[in-house]
């Protein structure tokens, strides 16, 4: 079979979460700090994403990090342009850990209007995928965020999130179509009954050979996705922590049948440069087995 079918395999019918691993410009510095590295460490953008991919290949190194309870991994666009022992990150990941790469392609989200924010344009998004394409990566992530329970905009959020996919299928990738639901937001379970709906016209407008993943907020209430996850059109659906602790993530995930992580600040809750190896990876693989025993429900 060829890398695309065994990697299709291998996110169909195996056992593990994905690891989001794609902290980009905005978020860096965020992240940083919480693995335990301040501001005052890096004196120009180039230095902090060398912490960055510093920290990212501490985690992918990791002899807790494997394919045995991991599917996937998100990368930021640097991150996949980017070696880990002097192998290329993406073909890092499949060949020596069996972890499929996935890759960030939305640049980040336009102000709030009709109670959402958008993706901003993604320009040259044909180029980014054929080369991405062409370093083993199997799929992408596009996150946009719903904030209020607003008709008109969830309907924009759901358009724009299927049309970005359709782009990314037509060059031989699986997208998954990210549209959070914040954990903030007001009206929370009427936003998921109002997403839901426009999801599913969405799904119902594929082609026959058009299958996709979703990344969902966990919902309000347990198991309400679950006739997406069975939707003909539907490869996976993960799930976001969106700024739940790990406990509380796991604790949601858990109650979600069929639905698995794909957790980023939970995921590296608690590690920091600081710690020994030992300590690290010691910390990382509680980290996994946690994750993964509440996605395996």
């Amino acid at each position: 079979m060829s890398t695309f079918d065994d990697q299709l395999e291998k996110i169909r019918s195996g056992s593990g979460f994905i690891a989001a691993l794609d902290q980009s410009g905005g978020s860096t510095p965020k992240a940083l700090k919480a693995y335990g590295v301040e501001q005052e460490a890096w004196s120009t953008e180039a230095e902090m994403f060398d912490l960055v991919h510093a920290m990212r290949s501490r985690i992918i190194t990791s002899p807790a990090f494997d394919g045995d309870r991991i599917l996937g991994a998100i990368l930021f666009e640097m991150t996949m342009d980017r070696d880990i022992e002097g192998v290329p990150t993406a073909e890092y990941l499949w060949t020596r850990k069996r972890v499929v790469p996935f890759l960030k392609i939305d640049k980040g989200l336009a102000d709030v209007r009709d109670g959402v924010q958008l993706m901003k344009p993604i320009p040259g998004l044909d180029g980014l995928l054929e080369r991405a394409r062409g370093k083993m990566v199997f799929g992408t992530k596009e996150r946009s965020v719903v904030k209020e329970a607003n008709p008109g905009g969830i309907a924009a959020i759901a358009e724009q999130q299927f049309d970005v996919g359709k782009q990314v299928l037509k060059q031989g990738l699986v997208p998954i179509l990210e549209p959070e639901v914040d954990i903030h937001c007001p009206d929370k379970a009427e936003a998921e009954t109002l997403l839901e709906a426009e999801l599913r016209k969405g799904l119902e407008a594929l082609d026959a050979d058009q299958d996709v993943m979703l990344k969902l907020t966990l919902p309000e209430q347990d198991n309400f996705y679950g006739g997406l996850i069975q939707h003909p059109r539907v490869l996976k659906v993960v799930a976001l922590s969106g700024g739940y602790s790990r406990d509380e993530a796991n604790a949601r995930l858990a109650r979600n049948n069929g639905i698995v992580a794909s957790f980023s600040r939970a995921l590296v809750e608690g590690l920091v440069a600081q710690l020994s190896d030992e300590e690290f990876n010691a910390g990382l693989d509680e980290s996994i087995g946690s994750i993964f025993r509440a996605s395996m429900t």
